[in-house]
Parts: C-alpha cells; structure tokens; sequence
C-alpha cells in the first residue's frame, strides 16, 4: 500500500471531512478521493460509507487507519535512522507557549554552544494549536502543557514525554493578601471578586470555573487579557485576581501569590513529537537540553528516557 494514501486515512480520521483532508494536504477533494478508491481496491474492503453529503469511515478503514499510524511512524523512524553518522546537522522547528521560555531558551543557548549545525526555529503557539502543528507537520517538536486536573487527550500519532511540573499561584492584590497555601475557606471568601482569564487558553478558564465550583460558587469573569504584564497590572490596581503559573507569575509591587496546592493541582509539562520523528538525532539532542533545562526549573523531573 502507498505511504501517502496511507496518510490520507489516517488524516481522514482525525479530521472527519474530505475537505478537510483536501485543505490540509493541499490536494483537490477530487484527487483525495480518487486516492481513497485505490487504497480500497488495494485493501480488498470497503473503507467508506455515504453519510448524507459526507463520509465516514467503515469498521475497516478504522481499523486500517490505526494500523497506518503505527506503519508511518515505523517508516518516519527508519528515514531518521538513514540520515547518517558525525556531527548532526539539520533544522529541527520547534513550538511552545509563551512562559515556557524560561525553559528553551537555556536550553537553546547550550545547544547552539555545542552543536552549531543544528538550526532550531521557534514558533509560539498555546498548546491546542501545537498538538496540530506537530500532526501536520508543522513543527517537529513541542512543548506543551496541561493542568494535572484537566488531562488532556494527546493524539496518539504523537509521542509525549513529561519533563516536569509547576505550582500554580493565586496573583492577587497585596494589600491584606495571604500568601498561604489556598483552602477552600479563604476561596469561598473571594467569591465576590473579579476573576481574569486569558481570551485564548479555554483550559485556564475551565480550571478557575472548576476550582471555585469545588468552593461552592461560580466565579465572575470581569477581564479577559492574553499577556501576563497586563494581567499584573490588573491585580496591582485592584481590579481583580487570578491563576499564574509560578513560572509567568512576575514580582510586582502591588500583587501577592499564593499556592494554589491541591485545589488547583500543577500544570504538567511535556516535550511532543511525532512517533517516527523522535530517531532523528537533531530532534534527539533538542529533546535532551530541552530536558536538562527543565531540571533546573520545573519541578519532579523524571530521567531522560533511554
């Protein structure tokens, strides 16, 4: 069977349209499908069923389809492993959200000092949105997030692995602030307060809602802002209090944090990459001081996997 159909299968199931394969693939819906009609005869079964003006997979193509991932990523490791011997050489794109900087760029600065011939290429995304760059292909490697309470669901054409964690803070108004662990008792008491969320990460808002839903009350979402500087100004002047990663979270005159401890959990955070990506030795080396930085900042690192 052809690598590419093979691909198309598996985008079909993640994607659930053939126009949507048809976009992403930069192919025409038409040509798409004329892959399909092959893969089929190549399969001997049907692999699509008519539903309405669309399809969907039949049990078949589900199950060739999960058979696909485990074949491409076996085919993307072994192109990896036939790049050669010597010092590695290659540009490895990598993706990751804001406040992970204090991760990367120490990490980025060694490699650079060590190993010059390998170009990385940052490009800053929320973690939803790098899930889906990393699927389709375009960064190699990820760093992403996610709340311990709020697990995410990893595509399973990709490889995780955690190098960490970080507390999680309360960013409130100094004046009066207790910078104790939070209890439930001392949330309930702030279930009048005004509560900033970031207009882009759905996540962040959906700890606060289930956090203060555990204290009994709905929180009331005054401000919605994207960067951490505007967020501190908002606490500093009164107008309301919020969840910061210990690492974002900034000393500023006029804000207090408080651990968030077991009423908010820990924000979890991975290196992602696709299965067959991970031989490569560029993305192997990236991986390893990116794991190595993270030793010096985040918390309950595990080993480097062998």
């Amino acid at each position: 069977m052809d690598f590419t159909r093979l691909g198309l299968l598996v985008e079909l199931e993640r994607l659930g349209t053939m126009a949507a394969v048809s976009e992403v693939t930069g192919m025409s819906t038409s040509a798409v499908s004329k892959h399909f009609a092959v893969l089929e005869k190549e399969a001997g079964v049907p692999l699509l069923a008519p539903d309405g003006r669309r399809v969907r997979l039949t049990p078949a193509g589900r199950r060739l389809a999960e058979h696909a991932v485990d074949i491409l990523a076996r085919v993307e490791a072994a192109r990896a492993e036939f790049e050669g011997e010597g010092e590695p050489v290659g540009r490895v794109d990598l993706v990751m959200y804001t406040s992970a900087a204090p991760v990367v760029l120490p990490a980025l600065r060694r490699l650079r000092q060590d190993h010059p011939g390998i170009e990385v290429q940052l490009t800053e995304h929320e973690s939803e949105q790098a899930l889906t760059l990393l699927q389709t292909g375009g960064a190699d490697l990820g760093v992403v997030y996610q709340y311990s309470l709020l697990p995410r669901n990893f595509p399973g054409t990709l490889t995780v692995r955690p190098i960490g964690c970080e507390e999680l803070l309360l960013s409130q108004p100094s004046e009066g602030a207790d910078s104790r662990t939070l209890t439930r008792r001392r949330l309930r008491e702030l279930s009048g307060a005004s509560w900033i969320a970031s207009p882009y990460r759905g996540d962040e808002e959906a700890l606060v809602q289930r956090m203060c839903a555990d204290a009994g009350f709905t929180p009331r979402i005054a401000h919605r802002v994207d960067t951490m500087e505007l967020f501190e100004e908002l606490v500093a002047a009164g107008l309301g209090i919020g969840v910061a990663p210990r690492l974002a979270a900034v000393t500023r005159r006029g804000v207090a944090h408080a651990p968030l401890g077991e009423l908010g959990g820990v924000r979890e955070v991975f290196l992602a990459g696709r299965t067959g990506g991970w031989a490569w030795r560029p993305i192997q080396l990236v991986a390893r001081y990116l794991h190595e930085a993270a030793g010096e900042v985040l918390d309950d690192v595990p080993p480097l996997p062998a």
